[in-house]
């Protein structure tokens, strides 16, 4: 990792300051120094983002795609970088962090396959006698500028979401990355840099919330992407104008065990989806409903893999659980677990904290009103009960305002069908975990958890708009 980072304006770096200190989130030393936009920056890159509107567009697919293979390349090239940069700034264990960073050239090859396949439609407008001799067509245009704000839990492959499709598309974009996780899209910067995109294509700005306000705002944006917390993203809607606004919000994701599961394939999978990089996933698995059927054999396996896991330093290999990126996030949910118990819950297993370390924690017998199953729970915590009628669980996990994805362990068709047909989420993930996501796939929530969906393909439609040609010929008979 460099001693500091600049920002980019325009496709250009500029060091102006030294005003963001980024720490380790295990050690919690400062290991870099970033330089923060103003307000006067964030005016020159959206202007910028404008004149670099029309080249953006005159860029032919294939150049748009070879864009997007060079940075396959370089991402390729730079992996073991890109790993330990984001194991440092997130706290994210190593080994998870290499997966972001092959998610992160998933994404960007996706998008250059993805580039040369924007089609129109013809269209049969002879619908009628007076329609006689008329041909319609339609073409996908960039929609124009887009601002982008990104999180901090996937530094590099939800800000990739963003700036791959944008290319791809045709679409210039300014980006503000999360202040405590900024490095990630700086260093994609740095490989768009090395590339021919129009001058102004891009610009990366960290930068506080308040000076950021204009990249909702401003109406020289033609879409806003933002993903994040709730309660941000709506407020975020409601300035954004006339633009079009895509949320990628929160969840407390619910996995069913039904009576027919494999409790030792659905165990394993638990693990990963309720402590992978500590819990801080927006689909990670919150709130698992059982069987009572298998009831305590599956709880009884949960909870000895459960405290197998390491917790420590996340640059270790061994490591599962590192730090939560805050040490107030961290005392946000040893408040709620002791709340829990507090109600009547019972502890299974953890329940600790020092500083940004939460352990790995497992409850049940909890009121469903409390926070830690009712609102995002975002760390290393999980919420057994269980249940005897299958229609009676679907229903619980309705009763969450959010719905992102759900995850479902069955051999049952039907009990597949019913809940792709019922539980009213943006995805149902059958055999597997509702953390599970592939980056083609058409991803995204309902209610509380957002709007619209990514993966390359969607977000492409969001940066595009149809235009329609119509022709008529005369003469004809």
């Amino acid at each position: 990792m460099q001693n500091e980072y600049p920002l980019y304006v325009a496709n250009q770096p500029e060091q102006i300051n030294h005003d963001l200190e980024v720490r380790d989130k295990y050690s919690g030393e400062v290991v870099t120094k970033v330089a923060m936009a103003d307000q006067e920056t964030i005016e020159r890159a959206i202007s910028a983002a404008v004149e670099a509107t029309k080249p953006m567009r005159r860029l032919k697919p294939y150049e748009r795609q070879q864009i997007l293979q060079h940075c396959v390349k370089r991402f390729e090239e730079r992996s073991d970088e890109l790993a330990m940069s984001l194991c440092i700034e997130a706290g994210k264990p190593i080994r998870d962090s290499r997966g972001e960073v092959t998610r992160l050239i998933d994404t960007f090859r996706i998008a250059a396959e993805e580039a040369v396949r924007i089609e129109g439609h013809v269209h049969n407008l002879e619908i009628s006698s007076r329609a006689a001799g008329y041909r319609g067509f339609d073409q996908r245009v960039p929609i124009g500028p887009c601002s982008f704000i990104s999180p901090f839990n996937f530094p590099l492959n939800l800000a990739a979401h963003k700036i791959a499709p944008a290319i791809a598309a045709g679409c210039p974009f300014v980006l503000k990355p999360a202040s405590k996780t900024p490095i990630g899209a700086l260093q994609i910067a740095e490989v768009l840099a090395e590339t021919d995109l129009p001058e102004g294509a891009f610009s990366i700005l960290p930068c506080h919330r308040d000076a950021a306000d204009s990249m909702t705002t401003d109406e020289r944006f033609k879409l806003l992407s933002f993903t994040g917390s709730p309660d941000v993203g709506w407020k975020l809607k409601q300035k954004a104008g006339k633009k079009k606004v895509i949320l990628e919000l929160g969840g407390n994701a619910a996995c069913i065990v039904d009576e027919d599961a494999d409790i030792e394939d659905a165990v394993e999978r638990m693990i990963v989806g309720a402590f992978y990089q500590s819990g801080q996933s927006c689909i990670g698995v919150q709130r698992i409903l059982i069987h009572e059927k298998i009831y305590e054999d599956f709880r009884a396996a949960m909870v000895e893999k459960t405290k197998s896991l390491k917790m420590g330093d996340p640059k270790n290999e061994e490591t599962f659980i590192g730090p939560v990126i805050t040490e107030s996030d961290g005392e946000r949910l040893k408040k709620w677990i002791d709340e829990a118990l507090d109600a009547g819950g019972n502890l299974l297993c953890g329940g600790g904290r020092e500083g940004a370390m939460v352990e790995a924690t497992l409850l049940e017998n909890v009121p469903k009103h409390l926070p830690i199953c009712a609102e995002e729970a975002f760390g290393p915590v999980a919420v057994l009960s269980r249940f005897s009628d299958f229609d009676q669980a679907l229903r619980e996990v309705n009763e969450s305002p959010f719905g992102l994805q759900a995850g479902l362990f069955t051999k049952s068709i039907d009990h597949m069908l019913r809940a792709w047909d019922e539980l009213v989420v943006g995805g149902v993930i059958v055999g597997d975990i509702p953390s599970w996501r592939v980056d083609n796939m058409p991803y995204g929530g309902v209610k509380d958890s957002g709007l619209g969906r990514e993966g390359i393909k969607y977000a492409i439609e969001d940066m595009t708009e149809r235009r329609l040609l119509v022709i008529r010929s005369q003469g004809v008979s």
